[in-house]
């Protein structure tokens, strides 16, 4: 008998997994693609080795304009074709465009960027940047926050599991509660305070936002002391959560934003931070106090430009889809009240808390054999997250919100 070449890939893609990244990951793997793998995508969808269409809902943030967008693709073969890399000793206009681009996109009130590949890098450079400006130590961070899982970066997190064993993490990282409105105005008085790091809605931790005037009085207090103020945006910001920068639109005066996933549209890795003058002066007096041979790759950069537009174009369509996914998971809490405890969310991010552990479990084996990707939630294990792309059709919302209602049913009667 010959083998069916999907299947051998499945199966080769498993042992690989387990013998060089761990068994954990391979045994992950087989769980959520039910035994496949994924092999191609395209818009709102993933095909897997065994010929199977998924619906992505998940993705951690990533596709947010789908998979492999025609207009971000073309713009990666373009640069592809003349220089996708850099000699880093000569100047190349691809990076400056797009930090030129991405700076108009959110206003014109920062200036000054820099890029990275990764999240958690845009996290450290920030964090980095407002120490070396201040000369002091302190940064203030958020209980349930997720900043990333670099040794930096972690100190920010704030996960237990995450953490263990690895302490002292960062010195000088102060975690203060998102519902007092007083906590930063404590610590600067006790401490040297370079600055205050917040994700407006925290998505790692179920899309839980927080409160706006809580936020401002962070802000004035930070100020107050001559701190500045991070807004971590990478899994929120360019109107994943409905604006192009959260903080921005709720006239929080914060000293940098933090973007990244989406911002290589769904196609490549690239990051940014996006600050002012001020907060960036140790790199305009140095720029290699702080530099990385990827930072600012032509080949990541190029899309940029091509991204923050195409997002734009498809920005009705976000506050469409924001609608429709606000009503089907009210419909689905109300009807299954035995299984989800509250949906929450905003824009194209939502959280669906279930009643328990085993809940989630089930509804996760029930979304996985019925082709919905969604996203777990590290911080908060009983939330599963939704994540649609902004592209996401009509259609696409009524199979998703009806997969859902299935895999809730479903996870009732095994409860």
């Amino acid at each position: 008998m010959v083998s069916d070449p999907r299947s051998t890939v499945a199966k080769e893609t498993f042992r690989r997994v387990k013998r060089h990244f761990s068994p954990a990951l391979a045994t992950a793997g087989k769980f959520m693609g039910q035994g496949a793998v994924e092999m191609s995508a395209a818009g709102s969808r993933v095909t897997l080795s065994d010929g199977r269409s998924l619906l992505d809902f998940g993705s951690y943030a990533v596709a947010l304009l789908g998979h492999r967008n025609p207009a971000v693709a073309e713009a990666v073969r373009a640069q592809l074709d003349v220089m996708p890399t850099s000699t880093r000793s000569i100047q190349s206009p691809v990076p400056p465009l797009a930090a030129e681009s991405l700076a108009e996109y959110l206003g014109g009130s920062f200036h000054r960027v820099y890029f990275g590949c990764g999240g958690a890098e845009a996290v450290e450079a920030s964090v980095k940047l407002a120490r070396m400006a201040t000369s002091r130590m302190t940064v203030i961070a958020v209980d349930g926050a997720f900043h990333g899982k670099t040794l930096g970066a972690l100190a920010l997190t704030d996960n237990p599991r995450l953490r263990k064993g690895l302490d002292p993490l960062l010195q000088g990282v102060v975690h203060v509660s998102p519902d007092d409105p007083e906590a930063v105005a404590r610590v600067v008085r006790d401490q040297e305070v370079a600055a205050v790091v917040f994700e407006p809605l925290q998505a790692e931790n179920g899309a839980w936002p927080l409160d706006e005037q809580v936020l401002a009085q962070w802000c004035r207090d930070a100020h107050e002391h001559g701190a500045f103020v991070i807004s971590d945006e990478i899994q929120i910001g360019l109107r994943r959560c409905g604006a192009r920068s959260v903080a921005l639109e709720a006239g929080l005066p914060v000293d940098c934003v933090l973007l990244g996933k989406a911002l290589g549209g769904g196609v490549v890795p690239v990051s940014a931070a996006v600050g002012t003058d001020q907060l960036f002066e140790p790199l305009l007096a140095d720029p290699m106090m702080h530099s990385a041979t990827f930072s600012g790759h032509p080949l990541g950069t190029a899309v940029i430009p091509t991204a923050l537009d195409t997002i734009e174009r498809h920005a009705e369509d976000g506050v469409r889809i924001a609608a429709a996914m606000a009503t089907g998971l009210a419909e689905i809490q109300e009807r299954h009240g035995d299984v989800v405890a509250e949906t929450r969310g905003r824009g194209l991010l939502w959280g669906i808390d279930l009643r328990s552990p085993e809940l989630v479990g089930a509804m996760l084996t029930g979304l996985a054999e019925r082709g919905l990707v969604v996203s777990p939630c590290m911080t908060r294990p009983t939330t599963i997250r939704l994540l649609p792309p902004i592209v996401a059709s009509d259609e696409d919302l009524d199979e998703a919100l009806a997969l859902l209602t299935e895999a809730a049913q479903a996870a009732a009667v095994e409860a």
